[in-house]
């Protein structure tokens, strides 16, 4: 970590660090992790036992830019969601862990969840 974050950063690094400590990614179970700026969000499938990332999105994608009016609201996690939910099934990927980043699970976070819930993926 970098001597000048923000301690908002910090107390979220910490709390990622003890929640990456319970949730592994196996080749069976992938992990779904995201990440929320404050423009944009992006998620990862990645298989920890491997070490690989699957794939990745992120509401920058040439996809999703043209259906979002910005990439930092809850509808641009809604759509991000539904868009990872497609792609993942589309690679054989049914079960995920997932891992919130150490953000709370609410707004855009959980409008992700919900959304790639309702697209097929199961955690």
């Amino acid at each position: 970590m970098s001597g000048k974050m923000k301690l908002t950063e910090v107390h979220r690094a910490a709390r990622h660090e003890r929640i990456r400590k319970v949730v592994f990614g196996t080749s069976e179970r992938m992990r779904l992790c995201v990440h929320r700026s404050l423009n944009n969000l992006s998620a990862q499938i990645i298989d920890d036992t491997t070490g690989k990332v699957l794939f990745g999105l992120t509401t920058l994608n040439k996809e999703l830019r043209p259906r979002i009016k910005s990439g930092g609201n809850i509808e641009a996690a809604a759509a991000l969601g539904e868009a990872v939910a497609v792609k993942a099934r589309s690679k054989g990927v049914t079960k995920v862990c997932f891992d919130r980043g150490g953000y709370l699970y609410h707004g855009r976070i959980k409008a992700f969840a919900d959304a790639a819930r309702k697209g097929g993926l199961e955690f």
